[in-house]
């Protein structure tokens, strides 16, 4: 008769916990989640804030590589300063995807040890993204500037604070010409910091 009794407590403890843990795993778990869960980690993982690149440009700092993937012709024209020009379009209206191995040529060329940061004409053109595409199947991996050239030249104001918009000048931050050109220093950066909870 003990023999049962303490087979019966002991089923109903396990049984009871079970129940429990099982109660727990079917709240917590929901596939939803799991999918924001990854699409935040991705975005973070993959998207480079226009802060922060503003304020490793204003810092000195030159861990990354920015890379507009425009045509020759519009880099020359105008371009984010700092950035080198490895065009993903023969001209303004032809793409080069069907030169994929200058374009991965050219990227493997860069330094191994910088964050490599691409970006193209809009936030909703896909030319940064296809060439990360391209790329990521050549084992080189890009991150994406999370506004494009249009934005950056074009609404300065639109992504920056407001309290900024008088004390920052656009046309600090872009170069005309062949060359990459090189950002001015500013001590008192009014950018966000850096980091996570930087903007």
């Amino acid at each position: 008769m003990e023999k049962i009794t303490a087979l019966i407590t002991i089923a109903i403890f396990f049984g009871l916990l079970g129940g429990f843990l099982a109660n727990i795993f079917l709240e917590s778990y929901n596939p939803e989640n799991s999918l924001i869960k990854e699409f935040y980690l991705t975005e973070n993982a993959v998207h480079i804030s226009p802060h922060s690149l503003r304020l490793n440009m204003d810092k000195g700092v030159d861990n990354y590589v920015l890379v507009d993937v425009r045509s020759q012709e519009e880099y020359e024209k105008e371009h984010i300063i700092g950035a080198i020009n490895i065009p993903a379009y023969k001209d303004k209206k032809t793409p080069a995807y069907d030169e994929e191995e200058r374009i991965v040529k050219e990227f493997s060329a860069l330094p191994k040890n910088k964050e490599i940061i691409v970006y193209c004409y809009s936030m909703a053109c896909m030319s940064g993204k296809k060439i990360g595409k391209l790329l990521v199947k050549n084992k080189i991996y890009v991150k994406q500037l999370s506004i494009g050239w249009n934005e950056w030249r074009y609404d300065w104001n639109n992504w920056n604070h407001e309290f900024e918009w008088e004390i920052t000048n656009v046309n600090d931050y872009v170069y005309l010409g062949k060359e990459p050109g090189k950002p001015k220093l500013k001590i008192n950066s009014t950018s966000c910091s850096l980091g996570d909870v930087g903007c």
